[in-house]
């Protein structure tokens, strides 16, 4: 067993995931290893669709998507369903 905790934060720099990411290094222990995933660096895009990142900010936790992190992203049907693609008249 490792004796570090790695945790991978996916970030495309906008205000919302500064905030997680802050939230998440305010939580983080010293067995916490804190990496910010650039979400405009194709390493980043591989890694995130590796572990099925949909929406950002996202977090992963020794390579599984934190529970409030899952599940989420475009849903098309739930699009079509809010009226997208329904002309007005």
């Amino acid at each position: 067993m490792s004796d570090t905790r790695k945790i991978e934060v996916f970030s495309a720099g906008c205000p919302l995931c500064s905030e997680a990411e802050k939230t998440v290094r305010e939580l983080a222990c010293p067995s916490c290893d804190v990496t910010v995933l650039n979400m405009q660096e194709p390493e980043s895009m591989k890694r995130a669709n590796e572990l099925g990142v949909r929406s950002v900010p996202a977090v992963a936790v020794d390579g599984k998507l934190a529970g409030c992190c899952t599940g989420r992203g475009i849903d098309e049907k739930a699009l079509q369903n809010a009226g997208i693609g329904k002309p007005l008249s």
